[in-house]
C-alpha cells in the first residue's frame, strides 16, 4: 500500500527537547530521525514502495510526489499533538467540520480507503495534560476507525524516536516473507504487497483470515481453462536468495553501491525453484494453483510488464470451496492420470471446462442485452421489418416485440416504449393501398398496448404480461395460433 507521510512543520515543532551530553535537539529534529529510520527501512525491505512526502504548517507543500496514481494509501502523519489556537487550526476545525460547506469541507474521512497513522513528537503524559490527544483520536475516528496513534515512550530522545517508528514498521511495513512449495522443491519469497486480512462475513465469520507462510502450489492449470478469474489482490512473487548461513543475500543497508551490486551479482548465481517456476509457466502458458490456507486458494502466474520483462505474480481467490464455479470444487480438481481417459482429448483439442452446472441458472437463459448502441438499434429494426411484412410475419412480429417490451420494463426504460409505439403509428401511415387491412389494426393494437405500458402503470406494466395479437375478421390462422 503506498504511502504519503505528511510532516507538521508549524512554530511548535521547533520547541527544543534537551538529551543530555548531547547538542540541542529541535522536535523536528527528532521526526526527521524518526522518518529517515523509516525511509531507510522502505528502502532496503519495500524497495517497490512508492512515497510521497508532504510538509505542512499554516500553508503545505508537496516536497516529493508519487509517480503513479493510486486508490489506496497509507497515511503517516508526524506532528508534536499541539492544536493551534484561532481559526484554521485543528481544534477549531473539528469544532466546526460538520458546519462546512461542500467547498470548504474537512478533509476527513479522505475520498480514498486508507488508514491513518499519527506519529506524536510528544509522550503520553504531555498529550494527556491538554485535549490533545482527544482531537488526534477524533481524526481516527473520523477516518472510520481506520488508523492508531503513537507516542514516545518515555522522554523525547532519539532512541526512544526510533523505538516509536520502530513499533510502526513492525505493524505496518514489516515485508512477507513466505516460502513457495511443489513437491521436493522449495524457495523463500516475498509477497508484495503485503497481503492484507480478509474477513469474509463479519456477521456470520467476523475472524479475519491470513495467509500462510507457507505457499504450497497443489497442481497446474491451462490459462485458457482459469480465463479471467475474480480476485481480492494482486501480489508481486520474489525470491529471496539465502547464503549459507541463513541470511539474505542482497539485503540490508550497505555503505556503498559496490557491495550492493556484488551481493544482487551473487543472488543472480544461485539456483532458484522461483524463477525455475516463472520460466516455465511463461513458456508453457499455465498457472499455478497454490494452497493459501484452508479452503482458500490462489494463482501463480506470469504476467508481462513489456515484451523483454516479465514477473511472477499471486493473484488470491475469495476464500471458499468453489471460488470459481467453472472449475467446480477445487478439492475434486486432480491430476490428468487419475482420469479414464484425456479430458483434453487425444490431440489436446478440447477441455473439460467450463463445467456445465446442475442447476440451470436465470443468467444462462436467452436475455436482451443493450451495452452498445448498436444492439438496441438491431432490436427495433428487427421489430419494423416484421411489421413491414403483417399480416404474414404476425407471429415473429409480436415474439419481439414482447422481448423488447420485457427488457425495456426491467431496465425501466420506458421511453423506449412510447418511442417504438410513435414508430409503429408512423409505419402504419406509410402502408401502402395494397396492404392487407389486419396489418393496420395490428400496428395500432401495438402501438396503443406499448403507450400503456411507457406510463408504468400496474395495469399494463406488468412484466409477465405479453401484448397478444388482435383477433379481428381479418386476422389468419397464423395469428390465432399466438
Amino acid at each position: 500500500m503506498p504511502t504519503v507521510v505528511v510532516m507538521d512543520v508549524s512554530l511548535s515543532m521547533t520547541r527544543p527537547v534537551s538529551i543530555e551530553g548531547s547538542e540541542e535537539y529541535q522536535r523536528k529534529h527528532l521526526a526527521a530521525h524518526g522518518l529517515t529510520m523509516l525511509f531507510e527501512h522502505m528502502a532496503t525491505n519495500y524497495k517497490l514502495e512508492f512515497t510521497a512526502l508532504v510538509v505542512f504548517s499554516s500553508l503545505w507543500e508537496l516536497m516529493v510526489p508519487f509517480t503513479r496514481d493510486y486508490n489506496t494509501l497509507q497515511v503517516v502523519l508526524v506532528t508534536d499533538g499541539c492544536l493551534g489556537i484561532g481559526r484554521g487550526s485543528l481544534r477549531h476545525s473539528l469544532a466546526t467540520h460538520n458546519q462546512r460547506s461542500e467547498n470548504n469541507r474537512f478533509p476527513l474521512p479522505f475520498p480514498f480507503p486508507s488508514k491513518l497513522y499519527i506519529m506524536c513528537m510528544a509522550n503520553l503524559e504531555e498529550l494527556q495534560s491538554t485535549d490533545s490527544l482527544e482531537c488526534l483520536e477524533r481524526l481516527i475516528d473520523l477516518n472510520n476507525g481506520e488508523g492508531q496513534i503513537f507516542t514516545i515512550d518515555g522522554p523525547l530522545c532519539l532512541k526512544n524516536v526510533q523505538s516509536m517508528f520502530g513499533k510502526l514498521i513492525d505493524l505496518a511495513y514489516t515485508p512477507f516473507h513466505a516460502v513457495l512449495k511443489c513437491g521436493h522443491l522449495t524457495a523463500d519469497v516475498q509477497v508484495f504487497p503485503r497481503p492484507e486480512p480478509f474477513v469474509v462475513d463479519e456477521e456470520i465469520d467476523p475472524i479475519p483470515k491470513v495467509i500462510n507462510t507457507d505457499l504450497e502450489i497443489v497442481g497446474f492449470i491451462d490459462i485458457a481453462d482459469i480465463s479471467s478469474p475474480p480476485v481480492l489482490s494482486r501480489h508481486l512473487v520474489l525470491p529471496i536468495a539465502l547464503n549459507k548461513e541463513g541470511d539474505e543475500v542482497g539485503t540490508g543497508i550497505t555503505d556503498d553501491n559496490e557491495d550492493e551490486n556484488s551481493a544482487n551479482q551473487i543472488a543472480g548465481k544461485i539456483p532458484n525453484f522461483c524463477v525455475l517456476l516463472h520460466g516455465s509457466l511463461k513458456v508453457e502458458g499455465m498457472v499455478a494453483i497454490v494452497q493459501l490456507g484452508p479452503e482458500w486458494h490462489g494463482m501463480l502466474y506470469s504476467q508481462a510488464d513489456s515484451k523483454k520483462k516479465s514477473n511472477l505474480m499471486m493473484s488470491l481467490f475469495e476464500p471458499g470451496p468453489e471460488p470459481l464455479p467453472w472449475l467446480g470444487k477445487m478439492a475434486q480438481l486432480g491430476p490428468i492420470s487419475d482420469a479414464k481417459e484425456n479430458p483434453y482429448g487425444e490431440d489436446d483439442n478440447k477441455s473439460p471446462f467450463p463445467l456445465q452446472p446442475k442447476n440451470k441458472r436465470s443468467y444462462a437463459q436467452n436475455v436482451t442485452v443493450w451495452i452498445k448502441p448498436s444492439g438496441l438499434q438491431t432490436d427495433v429494426q428487427k421489430i419494423l421489418r416484421n411489421a413491414r411484412k403483417l399480416p404474414e410475419k404476425t407471429q415473429t412480429f409480436y415474439k419481439e416485440l414482447n422481448r423488447l417490451r420485457k427488457a425495456a420494463l426491467a431496465f425501466g426504460f420506458l421511453d423506449l416504449l412510447k418511442g417504438v409505439a410513435d414508430m409503429l403509428e408512423r409505419e402504419c401511415t406509410l402502408l401502402p393501398d395494397t396492404a392487407h387491412p389486419d396489418a393496420a389494426f395490428q400496428l395500432t393494437h401495438a402501438a396503443q398496448q406499448l403507450k400503456l405500458a411507457s406510463t408504468g402503470t400496474s395495469e399494463y406494466a406488468a412484466y409477465d404480461q405479453n401484448i397478444t395479437p388482435l383477433h379481428t375478421d381479418f386476422s389468419g390462422s397464423s395469428s390465432d395460433r399466438m
